[in-house]
């Protein structure tokens, strides 16, 4: 089973950055996928990004261009670079893991399985 725990989020005016990770433990699996999600109180979690085994990235359309995903499996740390935040990506941020190469719906938060506590991110205009 694997263990997620998130850290980087807090408080930016719009237009700026921020670097989420997602420190990931206690697996034995041979492929893995990984994905940040994202929900605000009373809306459905949201799949912002997403990294297949072979490293196929897909995006939100809102967070194109702006937000980058990226897996360092040398520090088993998954990231989330945020650049030219807008109040509407305030939410608290998730970040999700599967076992497997690939997902048929990889923004879905039904392809994952474990998942880690989240971590807030505010964004002021």
């Amino acid at each position: 089973q694997a263990h997620l725990v998130e850290s980087g989020g807090g408080s930016v005016q719009s237009g700026g950055s921020l670097r989420l990770s997602c420190a990931r433990s206690g697996y034995d699996y041979r492929a893995l996928c990984m994905a940040w999600f994202r929900q605000v109180p009373g809306k459905e979690r949201e799949g912002v990004a997403s990294i297949d085994d072979d490293g196929i990235t897909t995006y939100a359309d809102g967070v194109e261009g702006r937000f980058t995903i990226s897996l360092d499996d040398s520090k088993n740390t998954l990231y989330l670079q945020m650049n030219d935040l807008k109040p509407e990506d305030t939410a608290m941020y998730f970040c999700a893991a599967d076992p497997g190469l690939r997902k048929t719906l990889p923004l879905h938060e039904s392809s994952y399985r474990y998942w880690g506590p989240g971590t807030q991110v505010t964004v002021s205009s």
